[in-house]
């Protein structure tokens, strides 16, 4: 449980850093086009923070961590996101400072989100296992009748 607490506090300060770091040099730059580093902060909130105090409260309810598939789940969307932010920080950056951005950056941004793929996937496969798995708690009214 701790390492879920871990990646969401992690993924919470790269993303408010990452929303400083958009503002800052769009301002230094004088840039009020769009780019790419303006989503880095939502992506790191939403799907980094927001998605494992999720998983945290899964875990809580159905003790996920005893899957056998959550260490792999756990890595490859952490490696998927990871990939996907820091190739979507370097266009970004590219974009401000007026510089063209190369076609690699794209086919691995496009890698990142086939890691969350299937680490989505993999997490899916192991909170239906789990649901199964864990009896259902027992209510009070039940034990009142």
């Amino acid at each position: 449980m701790k390492k879920i607490v871990n990646a969401a506090h992690i993924y919470m300060i790269v993303g408010l850093v990452s929303g400083l770091y958009y503002r800052e040099i769009t301002k230094l730059n004088d840039f009020t086009g769009d780019s790419q580093l303006g989503l880095v902060h939502t992506h790191l909130l939403a799907l980094g923070m927001l998605f494992f105090l999720i998983v945290l409260a899964l875990e809580k309810l159905f003790t996920l961590t005893a899957e056998k598939l959550f260490n792999p789940f756990f890595w490859t969307y952490n490696a998927g996101l990871a990939l996907t932010v820091i190739v979507m920080t370097v266009r970004g950056t590219r974009t401000v400072l007026g510089h063209e951005t190369s076609e690699i950056a794209a086919h691995l941004a496009g890698g990142g989100h086939i890691f969350l793929t299937v680490g989505l996937v993999l997490f899916f496969i192991t909170l239906g296992k789990r649901v199964r798995e864990t009896p259902a708690p027992i209510r009070s009214e039940s034990l009142a009748a």
